[in-house]
């Protein structure tokens, strides 16, 4: 039995992918211990959205041959479809495999390694064939034998070269890659994955060439999935993708909403959640078909990036500040105080001191619940690398510092308008805090509260109805007066 150890880095859809890989692995007989373990095969889901992400990659899998230089080290995903270049030189890493092949992973890996053996076995062969005989041995014989072990140490590279290295799919042309998972990393939470790819080409964005165009899951797989979820315990569903937003727009439309609905038909399931929004998909229409589906919770994730309309063209993101706003106050028309979360980035190409204090103005107008602030990362390989006025880490540094204490303010003022009311938690997790022993877990708008555990009863995986009366710490909502 091989020892498989696993890495995964980027998004939530890299996350439900390795899932799967790890599913594949053990159904198969591999034996899967952690990364920082000694292993026969080290497998890094790579992530490629900045060159720091690039960078990250790249140091796990020197990491992972650095642990055992024997072991085979496999690169996979985005990295290998943007990074082809770099992985042919890179001496680290053994077998490369592209995005639309992670399905297929244990099979190229399996034939990678019968081909290593096999050349292995043809090294020690010849090896043996040309050995002195004892009798004959001297301090020559002994440097010809370390000579000998060099020439076998370069067949095995030499072997990892020539096995499915880098991916040859079209990435641009490649059909959905199917996968259904049986279980998931967490215990209550089922990410569901229902798209690929991306048609958006933000100025900043390398996605759409790692991962391709838009491809839609079949409805009935989907479906399939979720319902095995339920029979396995799970309450809440996440649906994942890259660019959920264009759902079925490969088939001739949108079909988010009409997913939405059977979805909720499923039987054991209690909560949908979905995953980033575009604002352009919250129409009057949308939202109000929606909010008629009691399971999905009123948490939204609308992805902003700027507050300046000058700042999003460069972006070539599709929408201005005044429709985002009307997505937001749709959304509040047909639901009570939902959770509005989104990204930020600040220091884009050109940004002026005007922009940002007219996207620092735009935030507090909307009032979000959370905010992921990140500071713009030049990516080779995408228009915003080549724009003028790129600005310095300081400045950014600044702006970043300037929104986080903004987010900090927003986010508490949300969870604090809670104080006082009812609400319904799935609990996840047991904590310790100040020697008490609390269960954790989310409401609906994904405010995080805690119960403290008076019995030693589990609540893991159960929906409880309780009062918030105070803040067990400063991101924390607690249960009871």
């Amino acid at each position: 039995m091989k020892s498989v150890a696993l890495h995964n880095l980027g998004c939530k859809v890299n996350a439900y992918e390795m899932d799967f890989v790890q599913q594949m692995l053990q159904e198969k007989g591999y034996k899967i211990v952690p990364f920082d373990q000694a292993a026969d095969i080290y497998i890094v889901n790579t992530c490629t959205v900045t060159n720091i992400a690039d960078r990250k990659s790249r140091q796990m899998l020197h990491r992972a041959k650095k642990r055992n230089p024997d072991a085979v080290v496999v690169a996979v995903g985005c990295y290998v479809q943007t990074g082809q270049e770099t992985l042919l030189k890179d001496g680290a890493i053994d077998l490369a495999v592209g995005n639309n092949r992670k399905k297929d992973l244990v099979e190229i890996l399996e034939g990678y390694l019968e081909s290593r053996s096999g050349a292995e076995k043809e090294a020690t062969q010849s090896g043996a064939e040309e050995e002195p005989k004892e009798s004959n041995r001297s301090v020559a014989a002994e440097g010809q034998g370390a000579a000998m072990e060099a020439e076998a140490e370069g067949m095995r590279r030499t072997v990892a070269q020539i096995g499915p290295l880098i991916d040859t799919v079209d990435i641009a042309r490649a059909p959905y890659e199917e996968m259904t998972l049986k279980t998931t990393a967490e215990h209550t939470r089922a990410y569901i994955k229902i798209q690929d790819g991306c048609n958006q080409f933000c100025s900043y964005c390398i996605i759409p060439y790692a991962r391709g165009r838009v491809r839609s899951r079949l409805e009935e797989d989907i479906l399939e999935e979720a319902g095995g979820m339920a029979e396995a315990g799970y309450r809440e569903v996440v649906l994942t993708g890259i660019h959920i937003s264009s759902y079925g727009i490969d088939r001739g439309g949108s079909e988010l909403g009409r997913l939405l609905e059977k979805l909720s038909e499923i039987e054991g399931i209690g909560r949908i959640r979905l995953g980033s929004l575009e604002p352009g998909i919250v129409t009057e229409e949308f939202a109000a078909r929606i909010s008629a589906l009691p399971k999905v919770c009123p948490h939204f994730h609308l992805s902003l990036q700027s507050g300046s309309d000058t700042v999003l063209r460069r972006m070539n993101r599709r929408y201005d500040t005044a429709g985002y706003f009307g997505a937001v106050e749709r959304l509040r028309k047909y639901y009570e105080n939902p959770a509005i979360t989104t990204d930020v980035i600040v220091g884009f190409p050109g940004e002026t001191e005007e922009e940002f204090a007219q996207t620092e103005d735009f935030l507090r107008q909307v009032g979000f619940y959370e905010m992921h602030i990140f500071k713009y990362s030049r990516r080779q390989g995408t228009r915003a690398a080549a724009m003028e006025g790129q600005l310095t880490e300081a400045e950014k540094a600044v702006r970043s510092e300037q929104l986080m204490k903004l987010e900090q303010e927003m986010s508490h003022a949300y969870r604090e308008s809670f104080l006082g009311k009812t609400v319904e938690v799935l609990f996840e997790e047991p904590v310790e805090k100040n020697g008490k022993k609390y269960w954790i877990g989310h409401t609906t708008r994904y405010l995080k509260v805690a119960l403290e555990a008076v019995t030693e009863e589990t609540m893991q995986n159960h929906i409880t109805a309780g009062r918030l009366g105070s803040f067990l710490t400063d991101d924390v909502l607690l249960i009871g007066d």
